[in-house]
């Protein structure tokens, strides 16, 4: 799928424009979602002075449309994507601000943890974590689960992360003797579990 805002048949007056090439004083001609161009006259790259790239931090096509994000853009990107986890999660639990609680406590100790430790996927454990009370809600773990993965599916989350998501949050209703040891992402979620008990509002 095309990035929306590539698409010519919503641009407005402006979306194509020329710039003055710093190094010969040639004139570029820009399209509004060229990240940058060669001068034709003396071969210099020249940036998009125009480009905006705030849409990157909620745009699920962003590093196809301009490559890797510049680093404060992939810090607010991950913020993003949170929030919205966070928010769907308490939209599913309703009015059970019991569960809600639950979820808000278990991924800031998650959070918490894997940024202390260093050596997990922090989105994956508070994603888990925000809704393993969701799953918990359910009338079983499959249902569970697979409201878990529709959420995912909705706010255009990878499938490796969804799969891993709902791995732990399978994983962590097992006693930890049924899992294997070195599980970085599990020993945090169930650690951050153990916090949030003992630290309830």
């Amino acid at each position: 799928m095309k990035c929306p805002g590539q698409d010519s048949r919503y641009w407005k007056p402006g979306a194509i424009f020329e710039v003055r090439c710093p190094g010969c004083g040639h004139d570029v001609e820009f399209f509004k979602d060229d990240t940058w161009r060669r001068c034709p006259e003396c071969g210099e790259r020249i940036s998009n002075p125009e480009m905006d790239f705030g849409c990157a931090a909620h745009c699920p096509y962003a590093e196809q449309c301009i490559g890797s994000l510049p680093p404060e853009l992939a810090a607010k990107k991950k913020d993003t994507f949170k929030d919205q986890v966070a928010i769907r999660a308490k939209r599913y639990l309703g009015t059970d601000f019991k569960q809600i609680g639950k979820a808000g406590r278990l991924a800031r100790h998650a959070e918490a943890i894997s940024i202390d430790k260093g050596r997990s996927d922090t989105a994956a454990v508070v994603t888990a974590s925000y809704f393993i009370p969701v799953v918990e809600s359910a009338s079983d773990l499959e249902t569970g689960l697979e409201t878990v993965r529709e959420i995912l599916q909705e706010i255009d989350a990878v499938p490796e992360l969804i799969e891993e998501v709902c791995r732990l949050i399978s994983a962590v209703e097992r006693p930890p003797e049924a899992e294997p040891e070195g599980d970085p992402n599990l020993e945090i979620i169930r650690e951050a579990r153990l916090l949030s008990e003992e630290h309830r509002d």
